[in-house]
């Protein structure tokens, strides 16, 4: 498809020199009159019964305003004491126990930020210590403590959740099934059966923006709430229904943010600080500190049984997956990733007969929720891992393998739909070519040895969905697009300006996009799931299509003019045919390493991300999404984790947490994108913000087993798990060499 007007070229970001000079306003910059200082009081233990709270001393405290306990929460019967997107298990302050270390228990609003701290200290809670659970086995072992005495508490916001529910009586949050043919009947006619584990840990989404609410209520009882979100009107719903209030009366307004990757989607600090701003009666802020960041939320833990069978030619007939995911100590929306790691377990391949269950568990740690990749990374970690394991087992090579079972364009997917626009095969075949596939390279030094390793994925995106867009013609020939698209360093102002340029016929410097504020931009349903270019993309352009039709019936002389789009995914197609996407994510990743065999450390020389973009409508932008997405992958692949210790995080910090450096990038970061429009899509664009992460570490672990002949299952990659593969790998062999003797 050819390049456009605006569309297809590589147009600076928008907002790209206030950044760079520092001019551009983040929330934490925003200062209310009168405003007060909010600060968080937090559990010291991991679970245990609240037997006493005592605020007395920190109100007598000069200069604090208001201390927000269980108490408030209890006492107002007007305003609801639960709250949360899917389930609400979720409470302003703590109200009958703590859940996990860093659970909020009171907060304080003072007239600055030393006295708020000062009064969190002057706060007494005594606590009657309860068992605590660290990882699903201990949360399903039959003598666990329950963290939540319910099954559910829904919330039925989202139609494609309406169907989850908890497991009563047990620590399952929420359990997700998915059955294909008959699994036993496929191990039976499978030549070779294979069973292996993979785990991955907790990490941090590390965005460099903290979270920041300010929330006031004005005399009316109306609120109004500035907030790093991410959904804005998720947020005023919730927030409407927590304070009984009609969702006119509730206010959210959104600056840029300075990145989430998930993090800032659903409710974290909106409920506390704004009940804190009704008991104050005056604006109350809150910025959390790094180490609070990492106590709010996290990705979630999986552990991963496949059980695979094959035919000797390398067909995979039949599998098993049972994926586990720690959500830690509140659901959030982990039961949608526990459904969305479901549907991609099996991976991006034909096959006859398939079991999934995909179980979402309580634990006592921090909670988890959206992170991209939206569980699917950690399912693709596991399939695509074990594939190349039993290539290698069956001396076929895994890119044979991988092509030989490959979902390609009209097959029907697990989920039961057609796949439709989807480029796969070719992002695969692109990845290989990128890392000279099927030609070994050797290192210089003997220690150390070269490996390559491939990985692809499949993901959706979240339907049924809706996005709108409005769009005014100025007197000045200038033009506003109101968009509820939050503008978080995807560079979406610009794709949504390139977009209405395209189809206006007008330079893009005479384009405005207006930010999401709930009382001025039309409703969109969250800026995730790397939904925004193909829904909101689409309903720009339906907007500026109106507004031509309007101007063309009013005539040249007319002014002012606004046009409107919507765009409404649904689960049937027009046909009638069940649709669990409304667009399916393709792509692959290729990776050349290098490990030292004396202290395990491992090297990316060379990695190539592959994705499946649809209709590129910025390149330069959609290579630079590609190139961070594989060194976030690369980041989580070999070296970071969250690391617990009875109930206790031990590295909530960027010291003790390792990142990635700018010597852990490799010298050959390829981004590549490969072009199958799709026909809803504007100009054929998709989404492609998570993609890029999901193969990353599966196909650095292949190219260490191709490197050094040993496997490591658990994430991250570290020289200690490298060398102890490597032992195990050495002692095989010689048991072998034993036994053929």
């Amino acid at each position: 498809m050819n390049d456009g007007f605006a569309v297809g070229r590589a147009i600076p970001r928008l907002e790209g020199k206030e950044k760079v000079t520092g001019q551009l306003q983040y929330l934490s910059d925003l200062k209310i009159p009168h405003m007060l200082h909010g600060k968080i009081l937090r559990s010291t233990v991991a679970h245990g019964r609240i037997k006493r709270i005592d605020a007395s001393k920190a109100e007598q405290l000069p200069g604090v305003v208001a201390v927000l306990t269980r108490d408030d929460v209890l006492r107002n019967t007007q305003h609801k004491s639960h709250y949360g997107p899917v389930f609400k298990d979720q409470t302003v302050v703590a109200i009958d126990k703590v859940r996990y270390v860093g659970d909020p228990v009171a907060a304080v609003a003072a007239a600055d930020a030393a006295i708020a701290e000062e009064a969190l200290e002057l706060i007494e809670v005594d606590y009657d210590p309860l068992p605590t659970v660290c990882t699903p086995e201990e949360a399903l072992a039959p003598d666990a403590p329950l963290l939540h005495e319910f099954a559910d508490r829904p919330e039925h916001e989202f139609a494609d959740l309406k169907d989850i529910a908890g497991v009563s009586g047990t620590n399952i949050c929420s359990l997700f099934k998915l059955q294909k043919g008959h699994a036993a009947r496929g191990f039976a006619e499978a030549d070779r059966v294979f069973e292996d584990v993979f785990s991955t840990p907790a990490a941090q989404h590390a965005a460099l923006e903290s979270f920041t609410t300010v929330a006031q209520f004005d005399p009316s009882g109306r609120l109004t709430v500035w907030s790093t979100v991410q959904n804005p009107f998720v947020i005023r719903d919730q927030l409407a229904e927590l304070f009984n209030l009609p969702e006119s009366m509730v206010r959210v307004i959104v600056l840029y943010l300075g990145g989430s990757y998930g993090s800032k989607q659903y409710p974290k600090l909106e409920p506390l600080v704004a009940a804190l701003a009704h008991k104050a009666r005056q604006p109350v802020g809150i910025t959390l500190t790094r180490e609070e960041v990492f106590h709010t939320i996290t990705k979630h833990g999986a552990t991963v049984r496949l059980k695979t069978g094959v035919k000797k030619d390398g067909t995979i007939v039949a599998r098993d997956c049972q994926v586990y995911l720690n959500t830690g100590a509140y659901a959030e929306i982990g039961p949608r990733v526990c459904k969305k790691a479901g549907y991609t377990a099996g991976g991006p391949y034909l096959i006859p007969n398939l079991n999934i269950e995909s179980r979402l568990i309580y634990t006592n740690c921090v909670p988890a929720g959206a992170f991209r990749g939206f569980g699917v990374t950690q399912t693709t970690w596991a399939h695509e891992s074990q594939l190349s394991m039993i290539a290698r087992k069956l001396n076929i090579d895994p890119l044979e393998m991988m092509l030989k079972n490959l979902v390609d364009e009209g097959d029907e997917f697990a989920t039961g739909e057609r796949i439709q626009s989807f480029g796969l095969r070719e992002c695969l075949q692109k990845a290989a070519q990128a890392i000279d596939w099927g030609k070994k390279s050797r290192s210089t030094d003997s220690s150390k040895a070269i490996g390559k390793g491939l990985a692809c994925a499949i993901k959706s995106t979240i339907t049924p969905s809706s996005s709108s867009a409005h769009m005014r013609l100025n007197d000045a020939g200038t033009v506003h697009v109101y968009v509820g698209t939050v503008e978080m360093g995807q560079a979406s102002d610009t794709t949504m300006a390139q977009i209405a340029a395209e189809e206006l016929g007008i330079p893009i410097d005479r384009i405005t996009i207006v930010h999401s504020d709930t009382d001025l931009t039309p409703y969109d349903l969250s800026t995730s799931s790397s939904r925004s270019t193909f829904h909101m993309g689409r309903a720009v352009q339906l907007a500026a299509q109106d507004l031509k039709r309007q101007l063309a019936l009013s005539g040249t002389g007319a002014h002012s003019v606004v046009g409107s789009g919507t765009v409404n995914t649904n689960t049937l197609k027009a046909k009638g045919e069940h649709q669990t996407s409304a667009f399916w994510f393709a792509g692959a990743g290729a990776a050349e390493v290098e490990v030292d065999r004396e202290t395990g450390l491992v090297r990316v020389l060379r990695y190539a991300a592959v994705v499946d973009v649809g209709k590129p409508i910025n390149p330069v932008h959609c290579e630079q999404q590609l190139r961070g997405a594989a060194i976030f992958g690369i980041g989580q692949a070999l070296l970071e984790q969250m690391v617990y210790q009875d109930g206790l995080l031990i590295n909530p910090n960027f010291l003790d947490y390792n990142l990635p450096r700018f010597l852990d990038v490799p010298k050959e970061l390829i981004a590549v994108l490969v072009e199958h429009p799709h026909a809803e899509g504007p100009h054929g664009a998709k989404g492609i913000g998570e993609t890029a992460i999901i193969p990353v570490a599966p196909a650095i672990a292949n190219a260490v087993e191709d490197a050094v002949g040993a496997r490591v299952n658990e994430l991250p990659i570290t020289p200690e798990r490298v060398l102890r593969a490597l032992r195990a790998a050495e002692m095989d062999a010689a048991r072998g060499a034993v036994l053929s003797n």
